[in-house]
Formats: C-alpha cells, sequence, structure tokens
C-alpha cells in the first residue's frame, strides 16, 4: 500500500512542473507566430491563423495553470492536441512539394528550427501533463 501512495503522491508533485512547462511552452509558440505576423511578412490567410494561434496558445496556457484538477485533464488534452496540429502544420509545410496552404517552409527559414524545437517540447509537455492529470484521484 505504501508504494501505491509514494506513486500518487509523486504523480500529484509532479503535475505542477508539467502544467508550467506547457504553458510556457504554449506561450512561447504563440508568440513566435505572433512575432512572424508582425515582423516576419505573414498576411492573408496564414497570418489571420498565425494571430489565432497566437491567441489560442494564450487562452489555453492560461487555462493549464488556472485550470482546477476536475478541469485539467480535458484542458491538457486540447493544449496538446492544438500544439501537436500545429506542429504537424509546420512538418507538412516543410516536406509536402508544394507546402501546407500556400507556404512552403526550409528548415533555414526564420525561426524555423527554434519553432519545432518548441513545439515538440511542448507536445512531450503536455503530453505529460495529459497523463498526469488523467492518473489524479477522482474526488
Amino acid at each position: 500500500m505504501a508504494s501505491q501512495t509514494g506513486g500518487i503522491a509523486t504523480r500529484t508533485r509532479s503535475l505542477p512542473a508539467w502544467r508550467v512547462a506547457g504553458a510556457i511552452l504554449l506561450l512561447l509558440m504563440g508568440g513566435i507566430h505572433l512575432y512572424l505576423v508582425l515582423f516576419g511578412g505573414f498576411d492573408g490567410l496564414v497570418g489571420t491563423l498565425f494571430v489565432i494561434n497566437a491567441i489560442g496558445a494564450l487562452i489555453l496556457a492560461i487555462a493549464m495553470v488556472g485550470a482546477r484538477d476536475r478541469q485539467l485533464p480535458l484542458v491538457s488534452l486540447l493544449s496538446l492536441l492544438f500544439t501537436a496540429g500545429t506542429l504537424l502544420s509546420l512538418v507538412l509545410a516543410l516536406l509536402l512539394p508544394g507546402g501546407f496552404l500556400g507556404v512552403r517552409e526550409q528548415l533555414g527559414g526564420e525561426l524555423v528550427v527554434t519553432t519545432l524545437i518548441v513545439e515538440g517540447l511542448g507536445v512531450l509537455a503536455l503530453l505529460g501533463a495529459t497523463f498526469a492529470a488523467a492518473r489524479l484521484p477522482k474526488s
């Protein structure tokens, strides 16, 4: 019994770290997209989607740190899907011959490598938060 109680306590203690890491990485992701709209020349449909991404990332980051334990599994799962979808869009823009939504990226492009790192780490952190939140004792 002691190991099971210790396991729950360990998961509960690690959850705030996953939450904060996920929130910070969401903010970084949204900040990169906003920067690219303001200074990187992204406009039109893609620029609008980048602004929506920045707003969504801000809302989800606030929700990650502000959600109650009962709501956290849903919030962290939505944040994970949002970040993974954003990462997938960039990967498609890198790999597809015609790009994605008219955007063709290269690894040498502005903030491309940084974005891949931030979004990749974001997926990992939010995956950790989602699993930790799903294992919280139901109250």
